[in-house]
């Protein structure tokens, strides 16, 4: 199948392969960002970008395949161990507390959670459930049980996800913690970095 013919929609359609492709990514990973994988459309991702959805389909093939790229644009989890360790707590802690979780840029704000936001969307999609489950050790428990260490740092690694996952559900179930004054938010987030800086120091 030919495709030199594109539909251009609002958006100009960068001018070579890689800025295409790179283009494609970006819009996708805003929409998984923000929706759930059943609710994501490769028309909705194409009219973003500015082009015809046929060209998704050649750069990534499959709505799942596009997922998996999406994924993998995430640095497997390692996002969240970007920067010092004896921090990890707080950094973690204040993202979620005060951080804005809805952008996904990579400069923008919730930049190292939003692989975590992607998997939260679509939580409830059995097709994306299905990639997940056979892809997250490898994209996200394995690496950070590595950079923590230790003979039990599977273990820790599981429970330090369950409670910054817990705790970012928590945030969108309660619109951002707005039921919290400054003083409860403070609190809110020494805590959370109490528990999870344990966790890591062990």
């Amino acid at each position: 199948m030919e495709y030199d013919h594109l539909v251009l929609c609002d958006a100009p359609r960068p001018r070579n392969a890689n800025a295409t492709r790179q283009a494609i990514l970006e819009a996708a990973r805003e929409r998984f960002c923000s929706d759930s994988y059943d609710d994501v459309g490769m028309r909705d991702v194409a009219r973003d970008v500015g082009v015809d959805a046929a060209l998704i389909s050649r750069y990534f093939g499959s709505k799942e395949d596009l997922f998996v790229a999406v994924l993998d644009s995430c640095k497997n989890g390692r996002d969240l161990m970007e920067g010092p360790r004896e921090d990890f707590g707080d950094r973690l802690a204040r993202e979620i507390v005060y951080g804005d979780l809805t952008p996904c840029e990579a400069d923008g704000g919730g930049a190292k959670m939003r692989g975590l936001l992607i998997l939260l969307r679509s939580v409830g999609s059995a097709k994306a459930m299905d990639v997940m489950q056979r892809t997250s050790n490898n994209r996200f428990f394995d690496p950070l049980a590595a950079w923590i260490g230790g003979p039990d740092a599977p273990v820790r690694a599981r429970l330090a996800a369950g409670l910054i996952m817990g705790m970012a559900i928590g945030r969108e179930l309660s619109d951002g913690y707005a039921s919290l004054d400054e003083t409860q938010k403070a609190e809110l987030a020494r805590r959370m970095s109490a528990a999870l800086q344990g966790l890591i120091d062990n």
